[in-house]
């Protein structure tokens, strides 16, 4: 009925009567009509869009096109750095979100402090920041939270813990502890995320979804 134009759909969960719809009587058989017409267009738009795509297929002639997605996911690219790769790639996340001055210190005994950076609030309001770079698949723990923050003691009084894992509910707590200095945790999918708001080592893809009220007036 949607796609006759006798409902309107475009409120999620809500269904309403167009004014063709308030106009409109239908017998059972016009129903039943009205039903198989559109079972007919979704078969002849799957059976050319099935076409179409041989086409395509056949004048790239390239292996990679016969997957499914030959694109890797963003998290898995991030998880096959490097470790100096991947202090290095948040370097420039920090900076694209509005840090200032980022260094990655690269040293092996820093006491667990991967780099720095300057956060600048307003025109007289800016402190230094340090951070910790974790490229894990599994979990960080609140250990490693708490061992993060006693070597932020005397040093900063903000840190960010940037993993392409997950922390644990404990890490979660310790990180947010009353009286502590305060520890920022950015877990995989926030960190996708925040490469996604910047665009950065990615590009946006636009989808287009068929309106099939739109051509309904051209299959009489």
């Amino acid at each position: 009925m949607v796609w006759e134009g006798l409902l309107d759909s475009s409120k999620h969960g809500t269904w309403k009567l167009t004014d063709k719809g308030k106009e409109t009587k239908l017998t059972e058989q016009e129903a039943r009509d009205v039903f198989l017409k559109w079972v007919e267009f979704h078969r002849k738009s799957r059976e050319e869009n099935g076409k179409l795509k041989v086409i395509k297929d056949q004048e790239n002639n390239t292996p990679e096109l016969y997957e499914k997605d030959s694109s890797p996911k963003l998290i898995e690219v991030l998880q096959q750095l490097s470790p100096s790769g991947f202090e290095k790639v948040c370097r420039e996340l920090l900076r694209e979100h509005g840090f200032e001055n980022v260094v990655v210190t690269g040293t092996s005994h820093d006491g667990g402090i991967d780099g720095y950076g300057i956060l600048e609030l307003n025109p007289f309001v800016s402190f230094k920041v340090l951070f910790q770079c974790k490229r894990y698949k599994g979990t960080v723990s609140r250990a490693q939270v708490g061992d993060f923050r006693n070597a932020m003691i005397g040093r900063a009084e903000k840190g960010i813990i940037l993993t392409t894992g997950t922390f644990s509910n404990d890490a979660t707590k310790e990180a947010n502890r009353d009286g502590a200095p305060q520890i920022e945790l950015v877990d995989g999918q926030k960190l996708v995320e925040m490469f996604e708001k910047v665009e950065l080592g990615v590009e946006p893809r636009t989808i287009y979804e068929v309106n099939l009220s739109y051509f309904k007036s051209f299959m009489d």
